[in-house]
């Protein structure tokens, strides 16, 4: 197992951090798009232009040499490409916004879980993470089940849970790719290409359409463009890295993060008004996230660079 050193830890820390930060604020983009794209046209728009970004940005080809990594890499596409955004918006047509926020945000606990499970029983996960993750959820539901009541919907639920799945297991088949070596960016193109590949029959099945003119629109291309560039082809390679570095379980804490920055730009970007049960919630989110993290963190910063 590689040795990181304590530069390159806190890279994977920031690196980690700026992705959910960046996710979190891809839901004005997503709402917008909504008006005059379905849900899948919108995964297959922002994949495929994530795709040529990297291949611009890296044109050379990734060999790889070796069925078994083949699999690896279409595991990754399907799980955390293609089955945990689709599951999650499937999902939303069945649940409230709420619930399958909440549900999908369980996706660090079932990380934990499958390391456990992958390991048998060696890579075990200590207690604070285990209570950071009941605070976070704690706060999570605050913040999603603002002025709203609590409903069951078992099957959305399940498909929320069914995406919270999907990312555990794109966050262990990433870490096994880490582990060849591989560039960053080749690796995450690969790993969207094969997700665009598995979108393909849900597409069909979906009434997907190109429908170039609503290209012509600024707004649209635009958004797609940030989505595509920014959350896709910069954030999944960024997420990658830390994974890399901090390793699958210590990333997932981060995840928390990602609602609070959700309500936070309601507030800044939308307008919209934000009570004190959100704000407690966010607080309660970000507590549970540095709890998780506790160990890591303390260490980290404890030590002199190497």
């Amino acid at each position: 197992m590689q040795i990181y050193s304590v530069r390159e830890q806190r890279l994977g820390h920031l690196a980690a951090l700026f992705t959910v930060i960046n996710w979190g604020t891809t839901f004005i983009a997503t709402k917008i798009l909504l008006e005059g794209f379905s849900p899948v046209e919108i995964l297959v728009y922002r994949f495929l232009f994530g795709l040529i970004a990297l291949t611009l940005a890296c044109p050379r080809r990734l060999r790889v040499g070796n069925w078994r990594r083949e699999l690896v890499f279409a595991g990754a596409g399907l799980t955390g490409v293609c089955l945990y955004y689709l599951l999650e918006n499937l999902s939303l047509t069945m649940t409230t916004a709420a619930n399958a926020g909440v549900v999908v945000s369980s996706a660090p606990l079932f990380t934990a879980l499958l390391a456990l499970i992958i390991s048998r029983g060696k890579e075990r996960v200590k207690a604070n993470f285990y209570v950071g993750f009941l605070v976070a959820m704690a706060g999570i539901c605050l913040i999603s089940y603002d002025g709203a009541g609590f409903t069951v919907a078992v099957k959305g639920d399940l498909l929320a849970m069914g995406g919270a799945i999907a990312w555990a297991f794109y966050s262990m088949l990433t870490r096994k790719i880490a582990s060849y070596g591989y560039s960053n960016v080749l690796t995450t193109r690969r790993i969207f290409a094969y997700g665009l590949i598995f979108m393909i029959p849900a597409a069909c099945v979906l009434d997907f359409r190109w429908g170039f003119e609503r290209l012509q629109q600024p707004e649209y291309i635009g958004m797609l463009l940030y989505l595509g560039i920014g959350a896709c082809a910069v954030c999944f390679a960024t997420w990658n890295y830390a994974v890399r570095i901090l390793g699958a379980v210590p990333c997932s804490a981060y995840l928390y993060v990602t609602p609070v920055i959700t309500v936070a730009c309601s507030a800044l970007i939308l307008h919209e008004a934000v009570n004190a049960q959100s704000v407690v919630g966010a607080g309660l989110t970000l507590m549970g996230m540095a709890l998780s993290e506790w160990d890591v963190l303390r260490e980290l910063f404890r030590r002199k660079n190497t």
